[in-house]
């Protein structure tokens, strides 16, 4: 199969390595991937497919043009980071 290389590179430049996403559908039914469930792009593939590693510990991929999803933007992922490091302390003072 023949993959546009131009989509691909497009793609990566968009969801490079780290950036953060929230699922919003996917295309078909799979177990444990709720609506809302966020996740962290570790690689593009050649289709191009969003490469994942889920919060609920799944790696099921994204794909681009057919599965519902958003980045978060820099402040979500600030309150992200801000709230695993409260939950860190709180755990640090047990």
């Amino acid at each position: 199969m023949n993959y546009d290389r131009e989509e691909v590179l497009k793609v990566k430049e968009m969801y490079p390595y780290g950036v953060r996403v929230e699922l919003i559908e996917l295309c078909n039914d799979e177990k444990d991937m709720p609506i809302g469930l966020r996740g962290t792009v570790v690689g593009v593939d050649d289709q191009p497919a969003l490469l994942m590693h889920w919060d609920n510990g799944k790696s099921l991929s994204l794909l681009v043009d057919k599965d519902n999803f958003r980045k978060l933007t820099e402040q979500e992922v600030l309150t992200e980071f801000n709230n695993s490091n409260e939950e860190d302390d709180q755990c640090q003072t047990m």
